[in-house]
């Protein structure tokens, strides 16, 4: 798209930043910036960046995931999860650009019983959790047009996550324990940037009408919900067709046989009804999801 909108992309070398990347390569010119070009520990890196590059988007998927981490590592989780999207949030509104940022299921506690609404009151088990909701509440303070998308389980084609580790525990053993007791949405990072480019395409050509009828908060994930094993005996059941795939037998054990020092809320599913109704937009099942990604790998 010659002549299109500058878009910054912030944590470019992750896993939805790479998609990103994808999705909006041929948008207008694209600066991707990785932890080599910016420190987000460092706020005056990030507004000597953002007034460099004057974009007009900003997406930002850059974040402190060491979800077990973060408990011995408070001060570098809520420096990257909190204080650099508010320092983005005041350059983007200095600028009049269009703020994107990904936030995270792990805000909630897990003790509701149906899913969780945009509208609940948050109580993080954890203190990445916590990061992360400080990030939404600074960027909600600083206001402008902006987007958070909360979502749960990403995972993709690249980088560490979930499906790579079945995978390999898959290969090394023929049987494998998952916990089976908290429930949630996996979500590609495919369908995330894909969806992401949906919402950025209708409000830059002003579809959604002003700012304030669409800025805010929206829970963005896969459709429909499953358990951690749940979600291990889908992908090896759709992983047949990959090198050394022995599809071992996976058992279900509770969290209390796998402790970790973060808790993790035992019901993580979240409500997409308000991205539907704003933007009439839903993403796929997380099973046909599932499947995109592993088309993708590599079957030889």
């Amino acid at each position: 798209m010659s002549g299109g909108p500058r878009v910054l992309i912030l944590g470019s070398a992750g896993q939805v930043g790479s998609e990103l990347q994808r999705c909006f390569a041929s948008y207008g010119e694209i600066v991707a910036a990785d932890r080599k070009l910016v420190d987000l520990t460092a706020p005056d890196q990030i507004r000597d960046l953002v007034r460099r590059v004057r974009p007009q988007v900003i997406l930002n998927a850059a974040a402190y995931t060491a979800v077990d981490r973060a408990e011995s590592e408070p001060e570098l989780a809520f420096a990257i999860n909190a204080q650099a999207p508010g320092v983005l949030a005041e350059e983007a509104l200095k600028a009049d650009s269009l703020l994107i940022h990904y936030s995270t299921d792990y805000v909630f506690d897990g003790s509701k019983d149906s899913a969780w609404l945009e509208t609940d009151k948050p109580n993080p088990l954890n203190a990445y959790g916590a990061s992360k909701l400080a990030g939404e509440e600074a960027i909600r303070r600083t206001g402008g047009k902006y987007l958070i998308f909360r979502t749960s389980w990403v995972y993709g084609p690249h980088g560490s996550n979930f499906l790579f580790t079945m995978l390999r525990l898959g290969r090394e053993r023929s049987e494998i324990s998952v916990v089976d007791d908290q429930i949630g949405a996996p979500t590609t990072s495919i369908e995330l940037a894909d969806a992401t480019r949906a919402v950025v395409d209708g409000v830059l050509a002003g579809r959604f009408g002003k700012p304030e009828e669409w800025a805010g908060l929206y829970h963005m994930t896969c459709a429909g919900s499953t358990s951690w094993c749940g979600f291990a005996r889908e992908i090896f059941v759709q992983a047949t067709h990959l090198p050394d795939n022995k599809c071992p037998v996976v058992n279900p054990i509770p969290s209390r046989a796998y402790p970790t020092p973060a808790r993790r809320p035992s019901n993580s599913v979240l409500c997409n009804e308000k991205l539907h109704a704003r933007f009439g937009l839903g993403l796929a099942p997380w099973q046909s999801a599932l499947s995109q990604v592993i088309r993708l790998l590599p079957a030889e």
